[in-house]
């Protein structure tokens, strides 16, 4: 008799990939195959600097031509297709895993972004959008005049 050991998170793991082709099967387009259908969404990456806010995005297997970078108001959106790689039937796939398709991924930003100061690189399937802080709102002194006056800057004292 062989003694296998339990291990639960796997348990919970299978579990997962079960449920998941569940629900892609229950929502998934009719007359489309589960490779067709399936959604895919890129991996993104948010981080700050001292002065720049960088998003990195996963993107291998597209060009920088298939990817479109928005900025309007508040929001940046990255959006583009992976195309499939296997058009023909001749090929005589057996089982089809990586996901293709459009995708879209939107974020807002603090307001006051530079829009013309945003660059964008690709290197490597890695697409990497810098965007600038913006700067910092100051308060503004205000002087008050009295009558012919000269102007005097009012300041607070500290408790």
């Amino acid at each position: 008799m062989t003694i296998v050991r339990w291990e639960p998170l796997r348990e919970l793991s299978s579990l997962q990939t079960e449920m998941n082709r569940l629900f892609n099967a229950a929502f998934d387009p009719p007359g489309q195959s589960t490779a067709q259908a399936r959604r895919w969404t890129p991996p993104m990456d948010l981080l700050e600097t001292d002065e720049h806010f960088v998003l990195r995005a996963d993107l291998p297997g597209v060009s920088e031509e298939d990817v479109s970078i928005e900025l309007e108001d508040t929001v940046l959106t990255v959006s583009g297709e992976r195309k499939p790689e296997h058009e023909g039937k001749s090929e005589g796939f057996y089982r089809v895993e990586r996901s293709f398709g459009r995708f879209s991924r939107s974020l807002t930003l603090p307001k006051g972004v530079d829009a013309a100061a945003v660059t964008a690189g690709f290197d490597h399937g890695v697409l990497e959008v810098r965007i600038p802080k913006p700067a910092e709102r100051k308060p503004r002194r205000i002087n008050i005049g009295v009558g012919d006056a000269e102007p005097k800057t009012l300041e607070g004292a500290a408790s």
